[in-house]
């Protein structure tokens, strides 16, 4: 069986082993080298982290010291072809295609395909419209360069890494000298220390994602995504969503035409270009291209659902079925459903012991998957800078985008108004109350739904003299059929539990109302959850529950409907 060898096997590229697979050839993935310092041994455990969620068996082979000693190790596989997985991966898989004869991209082309500012040097030569920068090495010669240019504002970035990594916007010089000195002692997303910077006129504009695959120089568009992202009061570049265009609008045409154009300036004859644009006033121009799959760790069921491919398996056939890329050129560009990613951004370094929404944003209508870790114990989580410190991705997909918007909003309403129901340190203390003190409030309450129908009161405090089926937490899985109205009166039995737990006895009581029923939350139960009343809510809007409108005499009480 002949072998494909992925350089770099990461994020969606890890994708290219079932397709491998699936065409009958061998999945051989080359692990690159990384520097000793301590952020390159973390990326490299991360590399090793992913291996383990690829189902599928594939052969693992080393970078070596040289690169006669690399081409010699890859020689005895004898590979078909040799792609790149991830951004680091392009210059070996180039290189060595180059060296051993494959279907590739030319070697000449390399640096314009992997260097920032090349890429721009270069489609400048071609004509194309490019954004004006310089590489600089030191804080002196980015103010030196500053001055000499009518800049407003200025972008700053490695002229190597990939997902938004240590780039910074600067809204005027002193701005730009306070991120300077942050950035040349900091690390690019690859745990390789910055020695040099790109500093670049800042466009404002939209900002897209074309994606491509070429074939003979030929340039095919796979999808075409829309960023939306959020400057923080460092000046860094996060990431909020990322959505599918469905329909071109005003100025996209244009800027796929320009996409074609970039292609064929940087001389891309095989594979992929995950490319970003701005467009503003003045028309589309490149951010960057990446010529490797878009990043995100993209579900194939996820992508297969929105446009029926997956990036994977259409740069294979862009080396390996001609016949297939060429049918594919005929069809229109036209996507089966709307896809979004948000991507949680996390608002201060943290210790998370608990993913309480990753257990019910499954109820979400457009939800597809999601990277939050339900089985966490305990990790780190960094402030979010970039793509790779966002606190987790939800993937949704619907074919009403009406839909899709409504869970979209929801949860970036949680990650403002509840993010401890995303990620939680579990660290906060819960007040409790004297058993009296809770009787005398709620005995009132509990007298006044009675008139709702058969109702049940989830309580740590059973109340005398009620007509109303009374059970504690233990209780819960005992009790048959659903209930007209219920009432949660729990505190104390929820205290000592971990976020996710107390989430889940909440929506285990909500199960057990009827549809068109009421449930009626008091402030002691509430205040269990750390993001306290608005918690309360997002959980309610998340499970697809309305919230009602409190009437004049009741203070301190949520209630909630189950929508018919």
């Amino acid at each position: 069986m002949r072998n494909i060898i992925v350089v770099d096997c990461v994020s969606s590229g890890k994708n290219f082993i079932a397709d491998i697979i699936n065409r009958g050839f061998n999945p051989v993935v080359l692990e690159l080298q990384v520097s000793e310092s301590e952020d390159a041994k973390k990326y490299n455990d991360s590399i090793h982290r992913g291996y383990n969620s690829i189902p599928f068996d594939f052969e693992l082979i080393y970078e070596q010291d040289s690169f006669e000693e690399t081409v010699e190790i890859v020689k005895e596989h004898d590979p078909f072809l040799i792609v790149p997985g991830g951004e680091r991966g392009v210059t070996l898989a180039t290189q060595l295609s180059n060296e051993l004869g494959l279907l590739g991209n030319p070697i000449e082309n390399l640096e314009a395909m992997t260097l920032k500012n090349k890429m721009q040097e270069r489609i400048a030569e071609h004509g194309l419209r490019s954004i004006r920068g310089k590489v600089v090495h030191s804080i002196e010669e980015a103010v030196e360069y500053y001055d000499s240019e009518t800049f407003k504002e200025v972008v700053l970035k490695p002229t190597y890494s990939s997902g938004s990594a240590s780039v910074r916007i600067c809204q005027n010089r002193d701005e730009m000298i306070d991120a300077l000195n942050v950035l040349f002692d900091d690390v690019n997303r690859f745990g390789d220390e910055i020695s040099e910077l790109l500093v670049q006129e800042r466009i404002n504009g939209d900002e897209y994602i074309v994606n491509t695959v070429s074939h003979k120089g030929i340039p095919r568009v796979t999808t075409v995504w829309k960023y939306n992202k959020i400057k923080t009061s460092e000046g860094a570049i996060v990431y909020d969503s990322i959505e599918t265009v469905n329909e071109l609008g005003l100025g996209e045409a244009e800027m796929v035409e320009y996409a074609y154009s970039v292609a064929e300036a940087l001389g891309i004859q095989y594979g992929p270009i995950h490319g970003e644009f701005m467009i503003d006033e003045n028309g589309p121009v490149l951010i960057e291209v990446n010529c490797r799959p878009m990043g995100a760790s993209m579900p194939v069921t996820f992508l297969d659902r929105i446009s029926g491919e997956h990036e994977t398996d259409s740069i294979l056939d862009s080396y390996l079925k001609p016949e297939r890329f060429n049918e594919a050129l005929k069809r229109k560009y036209e996507l089966y459903a709307y896809g979004t990613l948000k991507l949680f951004i996390v608002p201060q370094d943290m210790i998370v012991r608990s993913t309480p929404m990753g257990g019910i944003i499954n109820n979400l209508k457009a939800f597809h998957s999601s990277t939050l870790d339900t089985n966490l114990e305990e990790q780190f989580f960094r402030k979010t800078k970039d793509v790779n410190t966002s606190g987790g991705t939800v993937f949704l997909v619907h074919e009403n985008h009406s839909e899709l918007e409504r869970n979209l909003n929801l949860l970036r309403a949680v990650e403002k108004n509840a993010f401890s129901l995303i990620l939680h340190d579990d660290s906060a203390q819960i007040l409790e109350k004297d058993d009296e003190d809770y009787l005398n409030e709620i005995k009132p309450l509990v007298q006044e739904t009675e008139k709702y129908g058969t109702g049940l009161f989830v309580t740590d405090q059973f109340v005398d003299d009620i007509d109303i089926k009374q059970v504690g937490v233990d209780a819960l899985d005992d009790l048959q059929g659903n209930f007209e109205f219920i009432i949660i009166n729990l505190n104390k039995s929820l205290c000592e539990m971990k976020s996710d737990e107390k989430v889940r006895i909440i929506i285990e009581t909500f199960s057990k109302l009827r549809t068109g029923g009421y449930i009626f939350i008091p402030k002691n139960t509430y205040q269990v959850l750390t993001s306290g009343r608005r918690g309360m809510e997002a959980l309610i809007k998340i499970l697809d529950y309305n919230i009602e409108l409190p009437p004049y005499n009741l203070k301190d009480m949520i209630i909630a409907s189950k929508v018919i």
